[in-house]
């Protein structure tokens, strides 16, 4: 009977939890317009990485520190971007970024801010 009773209060308390959390919007970040210009002279940027891995950890610290805007894609987490990794961009070994789209795609495996600001000219040339 105590257990019934311990189990419906806690179902209680949940829902009422559950409530509170959903009444609650998370607040918005203010948009910067200045910074949505700057973003716009980078190309597309896709970082595949995981969240262990210290060389994509570093490639990570480089971009926020740069404001450099990046789409990060976790292998370990998400199927697709595994396929990905080791399909299209045949590599077993992270980080990979790619810099621009389609035919102007420019692929960076292992990463060094020498390299990435000269693949970042590149891309912005093709752009």
């Amino acid at each position: 009977m105590i257990k019934r009773i311990l189990a419906a209060v806690m179902l209680a308390l949940l829902v009422a939890s559950g409530a509170m959390a959903a009444g609650q919007q998370a607040p918005q970040s203010r948009l910067n317009p200045a910074k949505a210009q700057e973003a716009r002279k980078y190309p597309q940027i896709v970082l595949y990485s995981t969240s262990w891995c210290p060389h994509c950890r570093a490639t990570k610290e480089y971009f926020a520190k740069n404001n450099i805007p990046y789409t990060n894609r976790d292998v370990e987490q998400d199927d697709q971007a595994m396929k990905l990794l080791t399909g299209k961009y045949k590599s077993k070994g992270i980080p990979v970024i790619v810099l621009g789209t389609g035919q102007n795609e420019i692929v960076m495996h292992g990463f060094t801010p020498e390299s990435f600001q000269e693949n970042l000219k590149k891309a912005q040339a093709k752009k």
